[in-house]
């Protein structure tokens, strides 16, 4: 089986790729166009360690917004699954960049579903994000809740994937699965994410921002159980009359950010810490 996975140099693809890579008889293909939103080095150590690891994985640069080079891609390869996780991450920087969203998550989705499509893929699973929920209260948060107000212009672009993969279920008979992440962390993980901001600021004595007096409650998600999750629903393609799905991918725990902070205290084994509480 040869699967393709988009993003394979980010956090979740890189873990995504080494789980599947451990079945042989899986050969993945994974593209990623290597941007300096965070360090690139860190995304090329991941990929060094899946070169290093597997001899069933094949890695070619690419980026997703060239039609071209997507389409030749598809052409090269018989893929029957694809699993993209390649966008323009993080909600803070769509406010002062909101093109590179337009262009990564926008076009570059429609240019990979597109040639799913044309390939007769049989699931096309894809990256969605808690954050179409918008600022919903009715928790737990249920797949069937309404997602037409995204506070952010990032849960808008993924809020149009969801979308766009919808129409091409019902159109062309294109299974797909959206997968809506909530808050992943672990080993590699993205140096944007509050995990990492908090525990460098902590070691090098700095101070922190908290909103809310840090009350706010996160469904911290970690790394393993998103994609062993991802990897069980690869053969479990949508069958209903327009076979499309949608799934919440999460710890189902949530927690308040200042027991997360705790956590990180504890195990840093450091006494004093500078936070500055803001709206």
């Amino acid at each position: 089986m040869k699967i393709l996975v988009t993003g394979s140099a980010g956090f979740i693809g890189f873990h995504l790729c080494s789980l599947l890579c451990k079945n042989e008889k899986i050969n993945v293909v994974g593209i990623d166009n290597l941007n300096d939103y965070y360090d690139v080095n860190l995304k090329k150590n991941r990929l060094r360690i899946l070169k290093q690891n597997y001899k069933n994985f094949q890695f070619v640069k690419i980026n997703i917004e060239n039609t071209s080079k997507v389409d030749d891609l598809f052409s090269f390869n018989k893929f029957e699954a694809v699993i993209h996780l390649a966008a323009q991450a993080g909600v803070r920087y769509s406010i002062s960049e909101p093109r590179k969203y337009l262009n990564a998550n926008i076009l570059g989705f429609f240019n990979i579903i597109d040639q799913a499509k044309n390939h007769k893929i049989k699931h096309f699973l894809f990256a969605s994000t808690s954050s179409v929920y918008g600022n919903s209260k009715n928790f737990p948060l249920n797949e069937k809740e309404n997602t037409d107000k995204p506070l952010s212009f990032y849960a808008a672009t993924k809020k149009s994937n969801e979308v766009m993969a919808y129409s091409y279920s019902n159109i062309y008979n294109l299974p797909c699965t959206a997968l809506r992440f909530f808050t992943v962390y672990g080993p590699y993980g993205r140096p944007d994410m509050a995990l990492n901001i908090f525990t460098k600021s902590f070691i090098n004595n700095k101070q922190i921002n908290l909103h809310n007096k840090g009350n706010h409650i996160r469904d911290f998600t970690y790394v393993d159980d998103i994609v062993i999750s991802i990897s069980k629903l690869i053969n479990k393609p949508p069958s209903s009359k327009i076979p499309f799905e949608v799934y919440n991918l999460a710890s189902s725990n949530p927690k308040k950010l200042t027991e997360f902070i705790k956590v990180i205290v504890k195990n840093l084994d450091i006494k004093k810490i500078k936070i500055k509480n803001l709206k």
